[in-house]
């Protein structure tokens, strides 16, 4: 069936808000035909609020710009290293998926990827996103918008970690940021390297035939 169908876009390195309203248009303009995608992104350095975010998670200013956004969570911080995954998903025209399940199949599927590696991973109830022994490698924020969904993960794979130094980390105060570069070799934490698995198991977790272009 053609819903069944993903499109996967590589899109490279990219403005956050200027990738933020092109999300926003494409779910505003899809139609019950079109078909779901998947924008594989990395973007210069910035912070960004959820809309629920209190100020007072940011701990110090800096020259990096905090963007307030219509995503879930609170502040979280972008940079290149970090695979950021967007989801644009017609979420009413899949059976058995509610947005609960579609979180889970994102923490899944990086949770699978650091299996690959032989790195143990799990999601938490109380707190979205994926750990690694109480330190976090992924964060999660969604926005549903007249049944489809928009933003996803950010997947920490080789990056400068230090302006996670300056916030609560969605919120959390003390909570330690990790990334895949802290447990395998550097060569091989690559977006490049990574993005394939990440993909495979999101696309397989819910029943996807993904076709990148």
């Amino acid at each position: 069936m053609t819903e069944r169908q993903l499109i996967v876009r590589q899109l490279g390195l990219q403005d956050y808000q200027e990738i933020w309203h092109k999300m926003q248009d494409f779910t505003d303009n899809r139609q019950t035909a079109t078909l779901d995608e998947i924008w594989l992104v990395e973007h210069p350095p910035v912070f960004t609020q959820g809309q629920a975010g209190k100020p007072e998670h940011l701990l110090q200013s800096s020259a990096i710009p905090v963007v307030q956004s219509d995503r879930g969570g609170q502040i979280t911080y972008h940079g290149p290293g970090q695979q950021v995954m967007y989801v644009l998903i017609d979420i009413r025209r899949q059976q058995n998926l509610n947005v609960r399940q579609l979180v889970t199949a994102l923490e899944q599927s990086v949770v699978k990827t650091l299996a690959d590696y032989g790195i143990e991973g799990y999601p938490k109830a109380d707190a979205p996103g994926v750990y690694i022994d109480g330190k976090k490698i992924c964060s999660l924020g969604l926005r549903i918008r007249k049944g489809c969904s928009f933003h996803g993960l950010a997947f920490n794979i080789n990056m400068d970690l230090t302006p996670f130094h300056y916030i609560n980390p969605c919120g959390y105060a003390g909570l330690e940021m990790c990334q895949l570069a802290d447990f395998i070799e550097k060569k091989e934490a690559t977006l490049e390297k990574v993005s394939p698995k990440l993909i495979k198991h999101f696309a397989e977790l819910l029943g996807y035939n993904a076709t990148k272009i």
